[in-house]
Formats: C-alpha cells, sequence, structure tokens
C-alpha cells in the first residue's frame, strides 16, 4: 500500500485529503446552488472545534464571474500542502506542519483610518456580511510556480462599501497576524513582522478582489491563512494577504512588506507579467502544481489571465516602471 505524500515526500493525513467522489460531485452541487435550490446566506459557523474538524461551508451562492472553468482545480492535497506562509516558515512544506498552532477562534478585524463607520468586526459578523461565492482562480506565484483553487467568499468591495471610505482613502493596508506563540516563523528575521500588504482602492474596490473564508466547499486551513484572507488574481500571490487581523484606510500608499525587504524585487504592485524580469528568474513561464516534474511549462499570462477585466485599472501606466 503506497500512503499519499505531498510534494516534498510527508505524509498527508487522510483527513486533510478531499475523497474524489466529493469534489467530483461538486459541479453538480454548484448547479443546484445556481438555480437558487440552495440557500445564498452563510449562517455562523460552530466555533473552533467544527473549524479543527474541517466542516463543510453550510451554503455557496454560485460559481460567478472571474471564474476559468477551462483551468483544471490544483488537487486539494497540493493546494494545502506546498503553500508559502512565512509566520510558519520559509519551507514550502512548512505551513502544513506547523500551522496547527493557529487558533482561527475567536478572531477579529480591526477597520480603523480614513473611514466613516470604523470599527472591529468579529468573525461571524464578517462571515454573515455578504452572500458566499465559489470562484475558481488562478494563482501565480513569484517563485514561478502556479495553481488554481476555488476560493469561497465574497467581493472586498462589500466590506468596504460597509465602513464608508473618506475622499482621502486612495490605499487600503492589510496587515497579518504574527503571534510568536502560534506562530514558530514569526521568530525569525526573514522579514520585519507584521506581514503587511497594500492594493489602491480601485484595486480594492475590484469585483474580483475577494475576501476569502474557505476553499474547496470547506472552511479555510491554517496553512491557507484561516480564518480570513485575500485572493487578488491578477497579482502574484504575496499579495494575498493571510491571516488578516487589521485593515487600514490611508491617504498614502502603504510600504509592503515584501516591497520594504527587497524593493528592487518585489515593487508595490506586483501585476502578473511576463514582460518583467524577477532579477534571479524569469516570469515568461510558469509550472503548474500538479502537472507532473517533467510537465512542459506554461506561457505567463499578463495580468495571469484576468487582462480584459483588469487593464483598465492601470491605463496609461508604465508597467515595467510600477511593477
Amino acid at each position: 500500500m503506497h500512503l499519499p505524500r505531498n510534494r516534498s515526500g510527508l505524509l498527508i493525513p487522510s483527513s486533510e485529503i478531499t475523497p474524489q467522489s466529493v469534489y467530483e460531485g461538486r459541479r453538480d452541487w454548484l448547479r443546484l446552488m445556481a438555480s437558487g435550490a440552495a440557500g445564498a446566506a452563510l449562517a455562523s459557523w460552530a466555533g473552533r472545534d467544527a473549524l479543527a474538524q474541517g466542516s463543510k461551508l453550510a451554503s455557496v451562492k454560485s460559481a460567478v464571474a472571474g471564474a476559468m472553468a477551462s483551468d483544471k482545480p490544483t488537487s486539494y492535497a497540493d493546494a494545502t500542502s506546498y503553500n508559502n506562509f512565512y509566520e510558519f516558515g520559509t519551507d514550502k512544506s512548512d505551513p502544513a506542519q506547523y500551522a496547527r498552532t493557529l487558533k482561527p477562534r475567536p478572531w477579529s478585524v480591526s477597520v480603523e483610518g480614513e473611514v466613516g463607520k470604523p470599527g472591529v468586526f468579529d468573525l461571524d459578523a464578517l462571515l454573515k456580511l455578504a452572500p458566499m461565492e465559489e470562484r475558481i482562480y488562478r494563482l501565480r506565484c513569484v517563485e514561478g510556480w502556479s495553481m488554481v483553487i476555488p476560493w469561497i467568499g465574497y467581493s472586498l468591495a462589500e466590506l468596504i462599501k460597509k465602513v464608508e471610505p473618506t475622499s482621502k482613502a486612495k490605499f487600503v493596508e492589510f496587515t497579518s497576524l504574527a503571534d510568536r506563540s502560534q506562530m514558530p516563523g514569526v521568530r525569525s528575521s526573514v522579514l520585519d513582522w507584521p506581514y503587511v500588504e497594500g492594493l489602491r482602492i480601485d484595486e480594492a474596490m475590484h469585483p474580483l478582489a475577494m475576501l476569502v473564508f474557505g476553499m474547496y466547499g470547506e472552511i479555510l486551513p491554517n496553512q491557507n491563512g484561516a480564518p480570513l484572507r485575500l485572493a487578488v488574481p491578477w497579482k502574484y500571490g504575496f499579495k494575498s494577504a493571510k491571516s488578516i487581523v487589521k485593515i487600514r484606510f490611508v491617504e498614502k500608499q502603504p510600504v509592503s512588506s515584501w516591497t520594504k525587504a527587497a524593493q528592487q524585487e518585489y515593487g508595490f504592485y506586483s501585476n502578473v507579467n511576463p514582460n518583467v524580469e524577477h532579477p534571479r528568474w524569469s516570469q515568461a513561464s510558469e509550472r503548474r502544481i500538479g502537472d507532473g516534474a517533467f510537465a512542459k511549462k506554461r506561457p505567463t499570462l499578463m495580468f495571469n489571465g484576468y487582462e480584459a477585466q483588469v487593464a483598465s485599472l492601470y491605463a496609461g501606466m508604465d508597467l515595467r516602471k510600477n511593477y
């Protein structure tokens, strides 16, 4: 008998593998959702025990705009065992190995800065803010690998509209949890903690920018950024902040963590652009996780394939300079 292992050779617990029959039945389930046969709002989650057991999300609206129907989703096993989440270590297998120490309940997010309605939102309030949707997004990482993930959540714009940004709010800054007792990687000096990312406010308001609470029909695993993260599919993966605890609306462009660490390599915009070389490797092609070690690399698409939807955000900009 061959036990399942991830791409780094570590054994994958059976509890972390979605049965094939369940996943293959998901498309029938989505058709029911789209037809209105299922409810649209997500009820309150049952608590930490349910989270630890990988509970199914109660209700999802539908697969909607932004889905790439031609892309085959990456396997759940690969998507949850090959990650960048430096708060738990710098190796791709570290988050799956060490993120069990993260406590996604209780959780709250502070909304601050240039908004008319600042406040602290607990997780249940955020879950009820808007109907959940499943969107199959491409994920492209700066090192040259990519995945296709069925995320579950809603447009970040839903939260932004609720807090009423002022005319001074030009950017949105996101801060991740940095707790040494829960996150062993925070004890290292690889980055200046906490992890900070940012978007221009029109980017944050774009319908494709997503606040994510789940994936593959289940609650978001710890190693993938529980209990809530961003998914900004036209940008490199590090722009999609994980385990968010603070959202701040500001007038001046925030300094992202990777930009602070290596400005010559990681610009503020970090749009997927095959024409801009990383100083240490080409961005013109990518390796899709799950294709196999000997599979031919794929050409990288401008804006990760979302050019038709987002190119207008950058009209007139020099995308080589504003990388």
